[in-house]
């Protein structure tokens, strides 16, 4: 298996701490994507999208637990009932707003990922494909909505 950086990721977060868990959490929060040239003209036709999806390698994750406290909860739940980042494959995915694109410099807003990660690819979000309304989601049906940032408890020490 073979993985291709396209891009770096950056955003006003050094540090787990402090980052809003999910895009939705995370209004008026503005970063960028610097794009390696070769994957530019990939970027044709993109802007057209109001929001595109970002997958990335969470570089800055702690080794994988098949057992975590996910954030919102205080019990242990099984990793894959969770989106924590320390994952087997810390490949993370959000869905942010798209701003604009210059040069090779895609400005997003609503984000939630660490400063300087690299990207692994981009795909645009379509609603009638990528939403499912009234679907059942587990023990988040009873989390706490008070966090809404994260700890660090995930963040390699």
């Amino acid at each position: 298996m073979k993985l291709v950086e396209i891009g770096r990721i950056h955003t006003p977060f050094r540090q787990a701490a402090g980052t809003p868990i999910q895009p939705c959490g995370a209004a008026g929060v503005e970063g960028h994507i610097v794009m390696e040239a070769d994957y530019v003209p990939g970027l044709k036709d993109l802007e057209g999208f109001d929001r595109i999806q970002l997958l990335f390698w969470c570089h800055r994750a702690a080794e994988a637990r098949m057992l975590v406290v996910p954030y919102r909860d205080t019990v242990e739940r099984g990793l894959f009932a969770t989106r924590a980042p320390a994952r087997p494959n810390p490949i993370g995915l959000s869905c942010v707003r798209l701003l604009g694109i210059e040069s090779g410099i895609i400005r997003i807003a609503e984000m939630d990922i660490l400063d300087d990660t690299p990207l692994l690819d981009i795909k645009p979000y379509v609603p009638q494909y990528d939403q499912y309304p009234g679907q059942r989601v587990g023990w988040l049906e009873k989390a706490s909505e008070s966090l809404v940032l994260a700890d660090g408890r995930f963040e390699k020490q």
